[in-house]
């Protein structure tokens, strides 16, 4: 049978080169890259294709959550390991779950058990499918951080400031965000940016986009259109009848 093709997280260089010598060990295991940051494993997890991710939770950027749920929908997920230095209750919460993980400093004994348990799961596709749906339902449970935003330029992945973002729209179906000198897509419905980022000041101007009103430079006299600045730059937006009101109260 063909190895774990796998592929290592951390921001740390002495844990990768560590678990990296773990896994030389197993026979049943092939490291085939590592990455530093939440930014870098995203892209990596997209052109590598891993069978198998050790996916280190607490990174600067993007944690291990984060990046999980910076992936495409369409991309099939790889099998996760977790590796952690959460205190026992985040721990009691990946077992309650069934989710693999390993505890820094880690163990070798651990470290074959996980290896048996993906090594079985990747080759039985209905363990395996289950095991991937509560990776995805646990993740999904775990509260998003929009302190950064992630986004993709073309075969570029990006972390922005939300204070940089004019606003967000939806293009047919895809929401992209506004900068001032740039156009890119990003991973998220605009109902879970309008959530998130309320303490930065975004509004829902309209059911296809989400407002800096940080960012707004004036209104219009009848209130429908709303122009934003920054720079050189100059955007005029619809505004929905609805939330005419709201927006009067917010810009005067």
């Amino acid at each position: 049978m063909s190895k774990l093709r796998s592929l290592i997280i951390d921001d740390e260089p002495n844990a990768r080169m560590r678990l990296r010598r773990l896994l030389s060990d197993d026979d049943r295991v092939e490291v085939i890259g590592e990455a530093k940051d939440g930014i870098e494993a995203v892209a990596e997890i997209q052109r590598l294709t891993p069978d198998l991710v050790f996916l280190d939770v607490q990174m600067p950027g993007l944690d291990g959550f984060e990046t999980l749920k910076a992936l495409p929908s369409e991309l099939a997920l790889p099998l996760i390991i977790f590796v952690t230095g959460f205190h026992e209750h985040a721990m009691a919460a990946f077992d309650a779950n069934a989710i693999a993980y390993l505890l820094k400093p880690i163990e070798p004994e651990r470290l074959r058990e996980m290896i048996e348990r993906a090594w079985r799961l990747q080759h039985f596709a209905e363990d395996r499918a289950q095991a991937t749906d509560q990776v995805h339902q646990f993740t999904a449970n775990v509260p998003r951080n929009f302190r950064q935003i992630v986004a993709r330029k073309l075969d570029r992945f990006l972390l922005l400031d939300p204070g940089e973002i004019l606003y967000f729209y939806m293009d047919h179906g895809i929401v992209r965000a506004c900068t001032s000198d740039d156009n890119v897509w990003v991973n998220y419905q605009l109902g879970d940016l309008e959530h998130g980022l309320r303490e930065f000041n975004f509004f829902r101007a309209h059911r296809a986009s989400l407002v800096n009103l940080r960012r707004v430079k004036e209104r219009g006299r009848n209130v429908r259109r709303k122009k934003l600045t920054q720079r050189r730059w100059e955007y005029n937006l619809s505004v929905a009848a609805t939330v005419q009101p709201k927006i009067l109260s917010h810009c005067t």
